[in-house]
This record gives structure tokens, C-alpha cells and sequence, in this order.
């Protein structure tokens, strides 16, 4: 085959072709445009949140300056030690436990119209919003899923208290409730410097920044609760043990009491000797009494001393703009798909002819 068998695309053929055949574009244009706006215009605009947090390090440091270096530039060297399982890479699943989004379904929200106000729960339940295409599908979907739950109990469940959830056995609705609550309550940690930014995303702009605000509280609260487990259980025995010695020590001293008052001016040896030890079981028991309270003061202090420091780096702000959807970056991105697609019909034949060796439709 020589060079002048080679067929060459002519530019202003193509043109030319595209331009007697500009009404058609002029109605696809039109009719992409129309749809386009029948499509986004109706769904809810929604809001983003975001709150970010330096908590502090557990991490100590054993290799060299070579291994700080490469762990703020986010590579692992192995080389450091924690005593802390509960690491800031595990934060984003406890987010997403149910147990922490069962305690963010009863948090208090209100929309910024004010005609709003209960728990994060029946927000979600009963006063979002979808497009007006979409309400039919979620009310069939919603009236099957009453149906095949088959027990009444379940029914009220789902749409009774969210207090009264049981995230071990939760209805259809509860459970499609807590993923769309997932998917709106996000975190992510930052691998070189450690900070929690946690997004949320909502159709009302109010509760959106509530709901960021409850959460940041919610997973300090979560993180102090688990650093100062083991100094709380310590505490708590020390406390008890304290209060028993204490009961012991006043006991004693009441019984010794009672028989220095009731033995005045006794001279006998062998009362003499009741008292002494009466009275070294007092001072063993104040012993004992004075021991415990210092460990009980010092497993205090272990509280406090073990609670984690959280910087708050960015608060949580009611947003003025909805982030999505970009409507005019939407039809836009459709227009120029419908032009792409009519483009290739209108060269189909020569496309055909190229791709499978169909005869050429010179027309």
C-alpha cells in the first residue's frame, strides 16, 4: 500500500459536515439542557461542616533523628513505641461503630428556620428532603421494608425513640438510617501531623455545623474515656478500699473508746494488756486507713495525669454556601456530552468504516 492509498481527514470537511447539520445540535442542546434542569434542579442542596483537632501524642520516639524525619514525611520506619492500642489510624471506625453513631442519633439539632428542633434520629428520619422523582421509589421501598419486617415491636423501633436503639438487632430502617449517617459524619487523619478533621454533610447548614460541633465532643469524650480507663478501674479500687479501712479505723476507735471509758482506774495487768492491744489495732488501722488514702490520691492525680490535651485548630461554622451539587457545572458537563455523542452520530459511517472496514458513506 502506498502513501496515496492512505485516506486524510480533512478538517474543514468536518466542519463544514458539523455545520448543515446545526439544527440538529440546536434541539439536542435544548432537549439535554431542558432535562438536565428537570434533573438537578429539584435536588436539595447540601452543606459541609469541618472541625479539625490536634490531639495529644502518645508516640515516644526510640530511633534517630533519621526516623523522626521519615515519620513526618508519612513513611513508617518502624522505629517508634506506643502503650496506646487506641492509635489516631483507628478513629475514622470508631466513628463508624454504632455505638458512636447510636450516640450521635441523640444529639439535639435545630434547623437554621427554626421550625425544627428534636434529635439527630428523627432528623434524619422525618425531615430530610429528596427530589420530587425519588419520592415515589423511597415510599414503595419504605412501605415493603414495614411489611417484610413482620413484627410490630421492630416497627416501633424504627421509627419510635432513637433513645430506645438496640444496635445488636436494629430494623431496616435503623440500619439504613445509621449508613446514611456514616456517609455524612466523615473523618480523616492527617498521617504526617496526626490532626482528626472530621466532616459532615446536611441539607440544612445549622445542623450541619451542630452535628460537626457533637461529633468532635463526642470522639474527645470517646478517647478520654478509653486513655483513663485503666487509671479509673485503679481509682475506683482504691476508693473502695479506703472507704473499707476507713469503716475499720472508726470501728476500732469505737471499741477502744468505749473501753477506756468503761476501765478508768484499773490497775490490773490483764486490762492494761486489753487496752494496749486495743490499741495497736487502732494504730493498724489508721495505718492502713493513712496508706490507702494516699493511694487513692495518687491514682487521682493518674486520672488527670493520663486525660489527653485536644488543641482545637478549626471550630465548627455555620456554612453560607451549599458545597454540591455544582447545578451549572452539571448541565454544563451534559451539554458537552450530548455535543460529544451527537458529534459521533452524525459520524457514524465514517466511524464504522475506520473501526470494521464497512463501506464509506461519502454523503
Amino acid at each position: 500500500m502506498t502513501e496515496n492509498n492512505k485516506e486524510v481527514i480533512d478538517l474543514r470537511d468536518v466542519v463544514l459536515k458539523i455545520w448543515r447539520k446545526r439544527r440538529l445540535f440546536y434541539w439536542v442542546w435544548l432537549v439535554t439542557f431542558i432535562l438536565s434542569c428537570l434533573y438537578i434542579l429539584p435536588v436539595p442542596r447540601t452543606y459541609n461542616a469541618s472541625v479539625s483537632v490536634a490531639p495529644e501524642s502518645t508516640n515516644t520516639m526510640q530511633g534517630n533523628s533519621l526516623t523522626t524525619i521519615a515519620n513526618s514525611l508519612g513513611f513508617d520506619m518502624g522505629g517508634t513505641q506506643t502503650t496506646d492500642a487506641f492509635y489516631p489510624g483507628i478513629y475514622p471506625e470508631v466513628m463508624a461503630s454504632n455505638e458512636f453513631i447510636l450516640n450521635m442519633m441523640k444529639v439535639k439539632v435545630k434547623t437554621a428556620d427554626g421550625r425544627v428542633q428534636t434529635d439527630y434520629y428523627h432528623y434524619l428520619l422525618s425531615h430530610r428532603k429528596y427530589a420530587f422523582y425519588k419520592i415515589p421509589m423511597k415510599w414503595v421501598r419504605r412501605t415493603i421494608k414495614k411489611l417484610t419486617e413482620g413484627s410490630k415491636a421492630k416497627n416501633q423501633g424504627a421509627e419510635g425513640n432513637g433513645n430506645e436503639m438496640n444496635t445488636f438487632y436494629m430494623s431496616e430502617i435503623q440500619s439504613g438510617l445509621f449508613g446514611l449517617a456514616r456517609k455524612s459524619i466523615t473523618c480523616d487523619v492527617d498521617k504526617k501531623t496526626g490532626i482528626i478533621n472530621i466532616n459532615v454533610t446536611d441539607q440544612d447548614p445549622l445542623v450541619c455545623a451542630l452535628i460537626a460541633d457533637s461529633a468532635r465532643l463526642h470522639l474527645q469524650d470517646y478517647i478520654t474515656r478509653y486513655r483513663t480507663s485503666k487509671a479509673r478501674i485503679d481509682y475506683e479500687y482504691y476508693l473502695k478500699l479506703t472507704n473499707e479501712a476507713h469503716e475499720d479505723y472508726v470501728q476500732a476507735m469505737r471499741q477502744y473508746d468505749i473501753y477506756c471509758d468503761s476501765h478508768l482506774n484499773t490497775t490490773l495487768q490483764a486490762e492494761r494488756s486489753k487496752r494496749e492491744k486495743l490499741e495497736n489495732d487502732l494504730n493498724m488501722k489508721l495505718n492502713t486507713y493513712n496508706s490507702m488514702n494516699t493511694h487513692l490520691v495518687a491514682a487521682k492525680a493518674k486520672i488527670q495525669e493520663c486525660t489527653p490535651v485536644f488543641s482545637l485548630l478549626q471550630g465548627p461554622s455555620v456554612p453560607n454556601k451549599p458545597s454540591k451539587p455544582k447545578r451549572m457545572i452539571f448541565v454544563a458537563g451534559m451539554l458537552f456530552f450530548a455535543s460529544c455523542a451527537t458529534v459521533l452520530y452524525i459520524f457514524r459511517n465514517g466511524i464504522k468504516h475506520v473501526l470494521l472496514g464497512a463501506p464509506k458513506d461519502i454523503s
